[in-house]
């Protein structure tokens, strides 16, 4: 495994809890075991200002405000079934601190498709003993455990994996999301010939390897792009300026740290117990660019931030800046 930068802190349990089944309980803690490498590139203005996203009713011929933006789900038939924040909030899972394990399976037997979001697991608690002893078994005998858990409002199905005596949890994507070659029309494959399939095997064996490099799996695209504005930046070709107004306003919001918001919270001023913990913890201010859309919308709304189910992830990204 690479070594972290030493100029970057290390990524910060964003969840903990435990892993249950039967009478075994392990406590762990969630963290990230991928980060986002997006090229982010924003529309602005000639002089710079970034753009904002607005909503046009044609019907009306005017911009709407986000409070006055409401969410539907479309019918077959046509039309809409309008559904507000207060109806989906009361859906949501009953919270929860376990991740509950239902079965053990062949690691094999888990189709890679479904495999969505990877994070570790680290032990929690100053004993190891049953992280350690869970590990061992599950390396031993080959098997993935496979279970649910509420995060951040939202049940995940799940896979556990041990891997070197450490512990990965996979989300799962659910057996609805995929899509079966049937589906999407594939016809059935003929019948291969048999010397075709040998010469295809000879090319293959050519470019055999006993592992995969990761050296390998580079955004090449990425790379160009970055190198590009890196050349352009030394060179002030093509740089506009932030706006002095936008800029005290960018300043301004970093004085502000998130953090100590969501610390007020987790002593208990202004939020029940139910959504206090460490899974609001691992975000600051920083770190707020590489979370999903959806958990942007829960920090949203435990914010209590207007219009926010119609807003996008920037929009969002946005509100949360000003509102902290």
């Amino acid at each position: 495994m690479p070594e972290r930068s030493p100029d970057r802190p290390p990524p910060r349990a964003f969840w903990s809890g435990t892993i249950a089944f039967g009478l075994v309980t392990v406590p762990v803690e969630l963290l990230p075991a991928v980060r986002s490498r997006r090229i982010s590139l924003r529309m602005l203005a000639p002089d710079g200002t970034p753009l904002s996203r607005r909503y046009w009713c044609p019907e009306d011929e005017r911009l709407l405000d986000p409070a006055e933006i409401v969410r539907g789900y479309e019918l077959d038939e046509g039309g809409f079934v309008v559904v507000t924040d207060e109806e989906l909030d009361a859906l949501e899972p009953e919270k929860t601190r376990e991740i509950d394990l239902q079965r053990f399976v062949p690691r094999d037997e888990i189709d890679p498709a479904h495999f969505e979001r990877a994070y570790f697991l680290a032990p929690s608690g100053e004993s190891t003993k049953a992280y350690r002893l869970l590990a061992a078994a599950m390396a031993r005998d080959g098997r993935a455990g496979v279970g649910r858990f509420v995060m951040r409002g939202k049940e995940y199905l799940a896979a556990i994996l041990a891997e070197s005596g450490i512990l990965r949890l996979e989300t799962l994507r659910f057996a609805a999301e995929l899509r079966s070659p049937e589906g999407v029309g594939l016809p059935e494959p003929p019948e291969a010939d048999p010397d075709r399939v040998e010469e295809l095997g000879r090319a293959i064996d050519a470019l055999a390897a006993d592992a995969l490099d990761p050296s390998e799996l580079t955004d090449v695209w990425a790379d160009r792009v970055e190198a590009l504005v890196a050349r352009k930046a030394s060179a002030g070709e093509d740089v506009v300026e932030i706006p002095e107004v936008i800029a005290e306003e960018a300043a301004e919001a970093e004085i502000v740290d998130l953090m100590e918001v969501l610390k007020r919270r987790l002593r208990g001023e202004g939020e029940d117990e139910g959504r206090r913990g460490p899974a609001r913890a691992g975000l600051s201010a920083g770190e707020l660019e590489d979370r999903t859309k959806k958990e942007l919308y829960d920090l949203a709304r435990d914010l209590e931030i207007e219009g926010r189910s119609s807003m996008t992830k920037e929009e969002l990204l946005d509100a949360i800046r000003r509102t902290a």
